[in-house]
């Protein structure tokens, strides 16, 4: 065993996984490599050829990494939980007028778990992935920060990851950037990678038609859905929908609506198959409540009002918001009108570059709306 320790690290891959065992392996770690299996794309029913990191060459490409460095690699196949967590859920958001947000999910209630339960089967001390953030302890806590690349930074993605799970949980490339990982990789003759391309997709759905995924996924639900209504924000009616879940908060194209102005979707309303759309000065709304949270740089901050930035999605540069938590919702007030607040994204709360915690995004508000 390693003085340093013996380290599980999850490798899709890619530059920034492959470069993070590379990096743990030169620093004296005991490095073992797993790869996770979640999903098979043939079994969603659409055409395009399997990629990203549940693909044969991913995998492969891990293994090599392993390998050529003289560790052991696994491939973890968690297929059927993730199936049954993140799939299902990503369709019952959908279906409940709610944008998911299925990484995050994956990230925090799959992908750590499954990496600790198999991390205590071989007698790792710690787990670690390539994400672009810091930990530190501070004050008995475990505090996710950013990464020193702002542009790749990823601690969005993380903000539900538990306290016992950071407490054991490394990222070597936090005060790397992506230049330099790319630099790091050359040198030591990862041309392959370096040159490899990244995906950005939902892995399960690689061709970005979250909607075809739906039809697949639900039978029947394109004539269940379709013929809806469109209303402007007084319920004046002004066309018909394909169905509510085939639309998102802030969605401008593919409405099929010529009004002689731009409109966006406001609202999903469910329950009466409506499409709401309005302005974009009409999208703004002035807070939100959040719910589910995990608390990260402090226990609780009940009774409190703290300021912050705070991001409404993945790629948000946030704004300035004053949050004030009551039990397990936290009320967020933004200073000025945030636009495309959608229910089932995550929000993610900072202080300067630190954490303070996340959650999902139950409802939005004006200020004339305010319970």
């Amino acid at each position: 065993m390693s003085k340093k320790g013996r380290v599980l690290v999850a490798m899709s891959g890619g530059i920034d996984s492959s470069l993070a065992a590379v990096l743990l392996h030169e620093q004296g770690y005991e490095v073992i490599g797993m790869t996770m299996k979640t999903w098979d794309y043939v079994s969603s029913g659409g055409s395009k050829k399997e990629t990203g990191c549940c693909s044969l060459d991913s995998i492969n490409d891990a293994r090599n990494i392993a390998v050529n460095l003289g560790f052991p690699h696994y491939i973890l196949d968690i297929r059927e939980e993730f199936g049954d967590y993140v799939i299902d859920h990503f369709t019952e958001e959908y279906l409940s007028g709610r944008t998911p947000n299925p990484c995050v999910l994956c990230n925090t209630h799959i992908k750590w778990d499954a990496l600790l339960r198999r991390a205590d089967k071989l007698k790792c001390d710690y787990i670690a992935t390539g994400h672009y953030a810091n930990i530190r302890e501070e004050n008995g806590r475990y505090v996710i920060s950013k990464g020193m690349d702002l542009s790749k930074d990823q601690s969005y993605a993380l903000w539900g990851i538990s306290q016992e799970s950071l407490s054991r949980t490394i990222f070597p490339l936090g005060q790397l950037t992506k230049a330099k990982i790319r630099e790091e990789a050359l040198k030591r003759g990862f041309v392959e990678l370096v040159n490899k391309s990244e995906s950005y997709e939902i892995c399960f759905v690689p061709d970005n038609d979250y909607r075809g995924f739906l039809k697949r996924r639900v039978e029947g639900l394109d004539k269940q859905v379709e013929g809806g209504e469109f209303v402007l924000e007084d319920g004046s009616v002004i066309g018909s929908h394909k169905g509510y879940p085939f639309y998102t908060v802030g969605q401008r194209k593919g409405l099929g609506i010529a009004l002689g102005y731009p409109v966006y979707v406001t609202e999903i309303q469910k329950d009466t198959n409506r499409v709401v759309l309005g302005t974009f000065d009409e999208l703004a709304r002035d807070g939100m409540y959040v719910d589910k949270l995990n608390m990260v740089k402090y226990e609780n901050i009940d009774g409190q009002r703290l300021d912050t930035i705070t991001k409404v999605r993945y790629n948000d540069p946030g704004n300035p918001a004053v949050i004030e938590q009551a039990g397990h919702v936290m009320k967020v007030f933004f200073g000025n009108g945030v636009h495309a607040i959608a229910p089932g994204q995550a929000a993610v709360f900072y202080e300067e570059n630190d954490v303070i915690g996340g959650g999902w995004i139950k409802s939005s508000f004006r200020q004339n709306e305010v319970r």
